[in-house]
């Protein structure tokens, strides 16, 4: 590998690291990677895919390294969520960990069955596998416009370089966010566990000597002694239901959007929609249906999860001009539904929210669907058991 590239690919994956131990979260740190991919290889275009279940690899982070390219003013959203087959030259250096390059992919027999209509202006391409710890997660690839040189060996050596360091970096930015969630996570749970078995205790304990006393010694206060002292009980008994509301709010793992009065899930599914409506530029439509204050705070977070993810792929993907949410509890538990008539997630496209939200339904004992086609919009559905 020439010294002056190995030097630029230390560098950028350097400034990665920094960038990814900081607390960046991983999903920028990978559009970082893949445009220092692309600057590293001269390239045109930077693509970041990973694995989906049935083999196909689906395009996470995307950048186009020449400005006024078709998709550059989105910063490369149009091609995020592009599947290629598993039979790609990009699926199979997913599958089997080995780089790929080609002068022009689009005649080349290994690589010419599978090129999209996005990447028809390109020619020169390689792929090198994207993992760590010897699991492959995915294929970083780069492009060339049509005409110019292919990648140099060296290129491709030090692309393959590049991505195994890229996947460490990224498997020690997630490492690093979940230590930090634990921690804080612990960190809330104490000072709830404090508030409510010293605090409220304390408070509940002086508000029942008072009103001991007012009851005993009634005859012997004046009228207005009586008001001050009712007035105190009362202002106890508040005070004790905002700590309670705090207590419950510091046990939430998810954090809320509002800072004042703690609320009950119902509140919090409002305040999501009221979000999304601003992002939106129209108001969903919201139907609440059961009783939701008593919900466990664990069982609450995983509904508010998933309906933060549902809206937030309707306001960046979808295009929809409405969008209903239904929200239900019965004696099977809690019913979300998220209906948008935008154009639809492709057929086997799994983003990584989409990914993880499935993963939090399995891992509650829910249930997950994800129906979708161009013509009919997008159905997001999470059942959630309370048992």
């Amino acid at each position: 590998m020439d010294p002056t590239l190995a030097a630029r690919a230390l560098s950028a994956a350097t400034e990665i690291t920094s960038t990814a131990l900081s607390g960046d979260d991983p999903g920028a740190v990978l559009d970082t990677v893949v445009a220092r991919a692309a600057e590293l290889a001269d390239a045109d275009l930077g693509l970041a895919m990973v694995s989906a279940d049935d083999g196909r690899v689906v395009v996470e982070a995307a950048h186009y390294a020449t400005a006024g390219e078709p998709g550059d003013e989105d910063n490369g959203e149009s091609l995020r969520g592009l599947a290629l087959p598993a039979d790609s030259a990009a699926g199979r250096v997913a599958r089997g960990g080995e780089p790929v390059a080609s002068a022009d992919f689009t005649v080349d027999p290994r690589t010419a069955p599978f090129v999209p209509a996005e990447l028809h202006g390109y020619g020169a391409f390689a792929a090198a596998p994207f993992g760590s710890g010897g699991r492959v997660l995915g294929a970083l690839t780069v492009y060339r416009k049509r005409g110019r040189e292919p990648f140099s060996a060296g290129t491709v050596e030090m692309l393959v370089a590049f991505a195994a360091q890229a996947g460490v970096v990224l498997a020690l930015a997630e490492g690093a966010n979940a230590r930090h969630r634990v921690a804080l996570y612990e960190e809330r749970e104490r000072i709830a566990r404090e508030l409510h078995d010293v605090i409220v205790q304390r408070l509940y304990g002086a508000g029942m000597q008072l009103d001991r006393v007012r009851r005993n010694m009634r005859k012997r206060f004046a009228q207005a002694d009586g008001a001050r002292l009712s007035d105190a009980i009362d202002q106890l008994d508040q005070t004790i239901e905002e700590i309670r509301g705090t207590v419950r709010a510091l046990r939430s793992p998810e954090p809320r959007h509002d800072t004042g009065t703690p609320t009950d899930l119902a509140e919090s599914a409002r305040g999501e929609v009221r979000i999304a409506g601003e992002l939106l530029g129209y108001p969903p439509t919201l139907e609440l249906s059961g009783e939701f204050a008593d919900i466990p705070a664990e069982r609450a977070d995983h509904i508010r999860a998933a309906l933060r993810e549902a809206l937030s792929n309707v306001v960046r993907h979808s295009g929809a001009s409405e969008t209903r949410v239904t929200l239900a509890r019965d004696s099977d538990g809690v019913k979300l539904r998220v209906r948008d008539n935008g154009s639809g997630v492709p057929q086997g496209v799994a983003t990584r929210g989409l990914r993880h939200l499935a993963e939090r339904a399995d891992a509650a004992g829910g249930k997950f669907f994800l129906n979708s086609s161009p013509s009919l919009g997008t159905l997001v559905a999470f059942d959630l058991p309370l048992d």
